[in-house]
């Protein structure tokens, strides 16, 4: 092999290892700052590591809002209809907060199952519902407005 090609080969070969470095931190990189969805069946199956930063989602259940006197603290539970998780968020909630509606929660899960919220969003109209809630509520069954009916029988049920 001449010289000057094994400079080339040198080169080529520096190239493509940078790259994989550069690709290597690239999905290092994601893997830290990605937060997964979660449904309350999830997390009460375990399937969420305790301290994990994640998104929770679902339906605030009636009756369920708790608010301290004397701070900003926030507690209530958080349903997809089949299981429940305790929420405690520290801080203001979105005006269209409200027991019965569907809400997503930013936030990490404690060893006692308390989860504890950094950021609350609600929905924006009494129509939307977040995908990632829906999906959940549709996967327990308990998909609010999804049964049809025709002359008072129920042709379609979930």
């Amino acid at each position: 092999m001449t010289p000057k090609r094994k400079q080339r080969l040198m080169l080529v070969s520096l190239m493509l290892a940078g790259v994989g470095v550069a690709a290597a931190l690239g999905v290092n990189a994601f893997r830290d700052n990605i937060m997964l969805f979660h449904s309350p069946s999830d997390v009460v199956a375990g399937n969420v590591a305790a301290g994990t930063p994640f998104r929770i989602g679902g339906m605030v259940v009636e009756g369920s809002v708790a608010r301290d006197q004397n701070s900003l603290e926030v507690n209530f539970q958080l349903t997809d209809l089949g299981q429940s998780v305790a929420v405690s968020f520290d801080g203001i909630l979105p005006d269209l907060f409200r027991e019965g509606q569907g809400i997503v929660a930013l936030g990490s899960i404690d060893s006692s199952g308390k989860f504890t919220a950094t950021e609350v969003l609600a929905k924006h109209d009494e129509n939307y519902m977040p995908l990632e809630v829906a999906d959940a509520l549709e996967r327990a069954g308990n998909m609010p407005g999804t049964e049809a009916t025709f002359k008072n029988k129920t042709t379609v049920s979930p």
